[in-house]
């Protein structure tokens, strides 16, 4: 299979190509991209020999030596028209919206590991697609739903649940998760993730977003999806059917076990991830989600149940809000608060074409940066 990875360099890029190197029959690399790491992406590129590889940031392409590489969305775009049977997307945001789309417009198969991309577009890239299960899903627990619910009809589908580690602070009090620091919630207890992803896994935005998520890739009501507090993050997702059966998904904590099955499906190889040992005494332990202490979830599902941009909205004032709390400008609580001022002052409009959501999107993120700000003055 010819490949296409958006965002090589990152923590989800780099273990697409750990997958790949464990493939060398079955996967052929023809394009890699970045933001700014050029001194990644080269190494990426002396490795793999891509037929092309991007550069979003224009400045960090000057650096570039060699054959000049693709820069720019513009550039993305042009990555996408390579001859390849799929494309993985592990771009941070909306960065690589357009070139999704065209992707899917082209044929290739779409490998999705940015939930921001499906909170805010889901509906796009689905009516984008032009052949079924184009659309794949890359997250661990996504991937899970993809596999349970390929063995139901629909109608025998009664609740999909997603499980949350909880986070870094899932047993700290309101007062201490208050004083928490950046470094505080970058100690996820189970996962290996990017900063971004870490942070809203201690918020548990992230799982408000796999909420949506799930919404917009299985289209299951958000009546119908739950989420429970998992420690110990084996199983991935639940099922749970009509009859009152349950069935659940397990596997290590090891993102390379979804990033494989993406990318081979549907065939099934050993690979890099290894097995789950059952027999190495793995306890189950399930709890209810403290929407008090972890607002985010609550506002994610109030934004999902609204729809339009208000979906892209959460992400983006999120998105900011985060990054305020790495730089020292606000608290660990104030992420949720941002977030919560922000969706009250959108007037959210029905999403019909990428301009729309990327619209709402810099909006959003405009907002979010003058509630940080004490200045409220924009308009919806």
């Amino acid at each position: 299979m010819r490949l296409v990875v958006l965002g090589s360099t990152g923590s989800i890029g780099r273990q697409t190509l750990d997958v790949v190197r464990s493939f060398p029959d079955r996967l052929r690399v023809v394009g890699l991209s970045a933001r700014r790491d050029v001194e990644g992406l080269m190494a990426q590129a002396r490795e793999f020999q891509p037929e092309a590889v991007c550069l979003l940031d224009g400045a960090a392409a000057a650096r570039w030596t060699g054959p000049a590489p693709l820069v720019g969305e513009a550039g993305l775009m042009d990555l996408v028209e390579i001859d390849a049977d799929a494309v993985l997307v592990a771009v941070v945001g909306l960065a690589a919206l357009r070139p999704a789309l065209r992707a899917l417009e082209r044929g290739r198969r779409l490998l999705v590991a940015t939930k921001e991309m499906v909170v805010a577009a889901g509906g796009l890239l689905r009516r984008a697609q032009r052949s079924e299960r184009q659309l794949l899903p890359v997250d661990s627990e996504h991937s899970a739903l993809f596999q349970l619910l390929a063995c139901h009809r629909p109608e025998e589908v009664a609740e999909i649940t997603l499980t949350a580690s909880g986070g870094p602070f899932r047993d700290w009090s309101e007062a201490a998760m208050a004083r928490a620091t950046p470094a505080d919630a970058l100690r996820h207890p189970t996962w290996r993730m990017g900063a971004k992803n870490t942070i809203d896994s201690a918020t548990l935005m992230n799982k408000g977003l796999e909420v949506i998520e799930a919404h917009e890739l299985f289209q299951v009501d958000y009546d119908a999806i739950s989420v429970l507090v998992h420690p110990e993050s084996v199983v991935h997702a639940v099922v749970t059917l009509r009859d009152g059966a349950s069935v659940a998904h397990l596997g290590p904590t090891d993102m390379r076990a979804p990033i494989q099955y993406a990318l081979l499906y549907p065939e099934r190889r050993p690979g890099p991830a290894g097995r789950l040992d059952l027999g190495a005494g793995i306890s189950l332990g399930f709890g209810p989600v403290d929407t008090e202490r972890f607002p985010s979830l609550r506002l994610a599902y109030a934004a999902g149940r609204m729809g339009l941009t208000m979906p892209a909205v959460l992400s983006a004032a999120n998105a900011v809000a985060v990054d305020a709390f790495v730089d020292g400008r606000i608290g660990f609580a104030d992420i949720p608060r941002i977030v919560a001022a922000t969706l009250e002052a959108h007037a959210p409009v029905a999403v019909d074409c990428a301009d729309q959501v990327l619209a709402a999107d810099a909006w959003a993120r405009e907002r979010a940066e003058a509630v940080i700000a004490g200045r409220e003055g924009a308009g919806p």
